[in-house]
């Protein structure tokens, strides 16, 4: 019988602390997370100070919750892993002091996850069959690759963003019609009440690599859009501006995972990061995959926004392998993904 490995995952690399218990990879036993979207609502965006303030606030009470949610001690658990990067330099810092501190008194080795590795292993927790290897595209705030997944731990980037990223660009273009922070979400549910063919919007190209993306421009076009409306006086219909910028982000989203899907030959692919609970995306994926016989995977939207839970996945793997990390480990803003600190 296989021998039970609990790790308590530790995440506060933006604005959620989170704090899980994942038993052997793909059992999630609890998951706690403490969102300060309402705090941050308020300045339109994410402010770094208030977010590690607010992470040092809430971050033991969470640990405490996840380990009585699952009935746990801290003595059960085989090892404490914790995001290390990227992200916002501030929030990592209090995550990372945390495990290691834990890790110090308790003498339970640490482990330090990479935050994408993490939302890519978010893909485990629901969809036990799911194997490498796959291309999976990771679309949130801050990060917009597509991956291929070569093995547990094992990544190659074959497209990334150029400029925003694709959560980046809905947050912008949400603060723009006045949907306000933030702009995923409220863009997806207010896109159903227009016409995604109302308006048209340019999907950028980048002629030096099929697979990168670029945001910018579309945004400066959502947004040369709006100024010539307010200056001929033309009346902006909210939801066709939100669903027609949907649109163009999902039809390049969709094109670029689907080109590359085809030329490596997988016949497997998911889905990851905020941006991956959007609606439309779901649904022009499901139908593509479906079209090319490619099998789809998403996670739950809990699973998709920041979360301990696929840390805790990502960190059972690591430990497997035998990755294990010292007390000088330190949080690392810009980590690429794969890199090894």
């Amino acid at each position: 019988m296989e021998k039970e490995i609990c790790i308590l995952a530790i995440e506060s690399s933006c604005d959620e602390t989170a704090a899980a218990v994942v038993r052997n990879g793909r059992e999630v036993l609890s998951n706690i997370i403490y969102s300060q979207i309402a705090l941050h609502t308020e300045y339109g965006g994410v402010v770094p100070e208030i977010a590690s303030r607010k992470h040092i606030e809430k971050i033991n009470q969470v640990i405490e919750q996840a380990l009585t949610d699952a009935d746990k001690k801290l003595n059960d658990m085989d090892a404490i892993a914790v995001t290390y990067g990227p992200g916002l330099v501030g929030a990592l810092l209090v995550g990372v002091s945390e495990a290691k501190a834990i890790s110090f008194a308790s003498g339970i080795p640490l482990v330090g996850v990479h935050h994408i590795e993490g939302h890519i292993s978010a893909n485990y927790i629901e969809n036990k069959d799911l194997e490498p290897p796959f291309i999976c595209l990771v679309v949130s705030g801050g990060h917009s690759h597509l991956v291929v997944v070569k093995d547990y731990g094992a990544y190659e980037i074959i497209g990334r963003t150029r400029d925003d990223a694709a959560g980046e660009a809905f947050d912008k273009v949400a603060r723009a019609i006045g949907l306000g922070y933030p702009g995923g979400p409220k863009i997806d549910k207010v896109s159903r009440e227009g016409n995604p063919d109302a308006i048209f919007f340019p999907r950028a190209k980048v002629g030096d690599s099929e697979y990168d993306f670029s945001f910018s421009g579309l945004k400066s076009a959502v947004l040369n859009y709006l100024n010539s409306c307010r200056m001929k006086g033309e009346e902006i219909n909210t939801a066709d501006v939100a669903a027609s910028f949907q649109k163009a982000v999902v039809d390049v989203l969709v094109e670029h995972s689907m080109d590359a899907v085809s030329k490596y030959h997988y016949h497997k692919f998911a889905i990851a990061g905020g941006v991956a609970s959007n609606s439309a995306l779901r649904r022009a994926f499901e139908e593509k995959c479906k079209e090319k016989n490619i099998l789809f995977y998403h996670p739950s939207p809990v699973y998709c926004t920041d979360n301990a839970a696929m840390i805790g996945t990502a960190a059972y793997y690591e430990y497997q392998r035998g990755i294990r990390h010292g007390f000088d480990l330190n949080a690392v803003p810009n980590l690429k993904l794969g890199e090894r600190i």
